[in-house]
């Protein structure tokens, strides 16, 4: 790792630069103590960022666990929620120890992007109080704070949250392009330091004064001991509650499927092509979530905004991604005054960004034309993410997954041919699908009872690799029917050519209730 230092360490105080913002912001977002997305962010850099098997994954609190943790929160309180935290790690490295890796691909790709879309549109409806210089009191929804900010809008507060929010867009879209300081120096950062200044020339502005409450509120340490008191621990007499397992199995699936997510991604990105090693990097997550979950921190997912700017400024090893978590460390030792400085609108203006990326319009434009198969469960994951919860939203959209997948197994079965007619009766040639289960009966017995009478029917199974045999009885009834129908069949298989056989299960040799593999 130290042969590279010379590319790490400008790359870590990018990522540092990056990082800072969206800890406190994502925090935030959460609905948790500020100083718990600080923890996480130190504790994904340093432990998770050693453990880890990527070279420039960099991890930390995950603004796609914004909208359970902050659900959790309101549900379990703060210190119950943490034990739902450590027993997630836990189950993470036993998904590791299991070898569970590959569990991402078990999730249909319109389910893991309609739940990441609903995560961005939660992300920005939660932030727009916060924009608008509105602070929700605890447990008002957000539909209902959002109502009431409307009515209690603070002029200091939407000015410098769209000044901060133009910065933004001005780097992103124009000065990024123009010269590579711009990617050294992060938009993010100036926002924030914009807002700082924009805080202490108008402190004693009446009209763009910025109050307390719409500030950062982190602790100040005057010593170690203040400095280790302001760690929160979770109270582990709540590990019988239900409730609390539920949200730890949610952060553990969810936490998972993001990272392995990013992991593709970052391995993507990554000009040397390095393969991240799944399963390692699930027992590296896990290991931070305990870690974290026991001394007050948020949970940990690899991440994609900070590991892209880690490759974009010339990362090679690990050491970026644990260099940037001690300089987390230093600055809530060293600055947490000027923490305390910034404006939670500046914050509000940057998770907006970070909830549009991840919840563009032209995404569902790009699902609509791929056609039903997958819109409609991005569509239902979306929905039951932002009007009931993440679990439920990623479990319906899995559903209509499962039932659009079982729909099109039915129309998929078979296809059929008609031609001319032939010696008087009607020739239609019904070729089977590579596999045929019981989900396809009702398809296939459907077209066989509305053949006309005197027909010569060509069935053609050379292709299909496998028949359950509720198909074969379905033939095998067909077979004793056609004859009063004046039906004339032709079976046509690898294993030769049958007219009108008089048994289906005999010429498949099947046992009772067996399915046949024909390959």
């Amino acid at each position: 790792m130290f042969k590279t230092l010379k590319s790490d360490l400008p790359a870590s105080i990018v990522v540092f630069f990056v990082a800072l913002p969206l800890c406190l912001g994502i925090a935030l977002a959460s609905g948790a103590p500020l100083f718990s997305g600080l923890i996480a962010g130190i504790i994904g850099g340093i432990v998770v960022g050693a453990l880890s098997g990527s070279k420039i994954g960099v991890s930390g609190p995950a603004a796609g666990l914004a909208a359970i943790v902050f659900a959790a929160i309101a549900t379990l309180g703060y210190k119950n929620f943490l034990v739902a935290v450590v027993i997630a790690g836990i189950i993470q490295i036993l998904f590791g120890v299991l070898k569970l890796g590959i569990i991402g691909y078990y999730f249909p790709s319109s389910v893991i992007k309609g739940m990441l879309t609903g995560i961005g549109i939660i992300i920005i409806l939660k932030q727009i109080p916060y924009f608008v210089g509105y602070v929700p009191p605890k447990g008002e929804g957000t539909f209902t704070a959002i109502y009431n900010s409307i009515l209690d809008i603070s002029v200091a507060n939407v000015t410098i949250a769209i000044i901060g929010l133009l910065i933004l867009l001005l780097w992103q879209e124009v000065l990024i392009k123009k010269h590579k300081v711009f990617s050294l120096i992060q938009g993010p950062l100036v926002a924030v330091i914009v807002g700082i200044i924009f805080y202490v020339i108008f402190k004693d502005n009446s009209t763009l004064a910025i109050q307390g409450k719409n500030l950062v509120s982190v602790p100040i340490p005057e010593d170690a001991a203040s400095f280790l008191a302001q760690f929160s621990f979770p109270n582990f007499n709540a590990i019988t509650n239900p409730k609390v397992w539920i949200v730890a199995f949610t952060i553990a699936l969810v936490a998972s499927l993001e990272t392995l997510l990013c992991v593709e991604a970052t391995d993507k990105l990554d000009p040397e092509k390095n393969v991240t090693p799944t399963n390692r990097e699930l027992f590296a997550q896990g290991t931070g979530n305990i870690i974290s979950g026991l001394i007050g921190g948020l949970p940990i997912t690899q991440v994609i905004v900070r590991s892209s700017a880690n490759i974009q400024s010339g990362g090679r090893s690990k050491m970026s991604a644990i260099v940037h978590g001690f300089f987390l460390l230093i600055s809530v030792i060293l600055i947490p005054r000027l923490l305390n400085m910034i404006p939670l609108s500046v914050l509000a203006a940057i998770l907006l960004i970070v909830g549009y990326k991840l919840a563009k319009p032209g995404l569902f434009k790009k699902m609509y034309d791929l056609g039903w198969k997958q819109f409609i469960p991005f569509t239902v994951t979306v929905l039951g993410i932002i009007f009931i919860d993440l679990l439920w939203g990623i479990g319906l959209g899995l559903l209509v997954g499962v039932i659009v997948i079982l729909l099109k197994s039915y129309q998929n079965s078979h296809f059929l041919h008609i031609e001319d007619k032939s010696n008087g009766k009607h020739k239609i040639k019904m070729e089977l699908a590579e596999e045929v289960t019981f989900f396809n009966k009702g398809a296939i017995l459907k077209e066989l009872d509305s053949l006309p009478r005197d027909t010569y029917l060509e069935f053609d199974v050379t292709k299909t690799r496998y028949l359950d045999h509720d198909i074969v009885e379905i033939l095998e009834d067909f077979a004793f029917k056609a004859k009063e129908r004046n039906i004339d069949i032709k079976l046509i298989s690898k294993r030769g050519v049958v007219e009108n056989p008089p048994s289906f299960i005999e010429f498949f040799q099947l046992r009772p209730k067996s399915s046949i593999s024909l390959s």
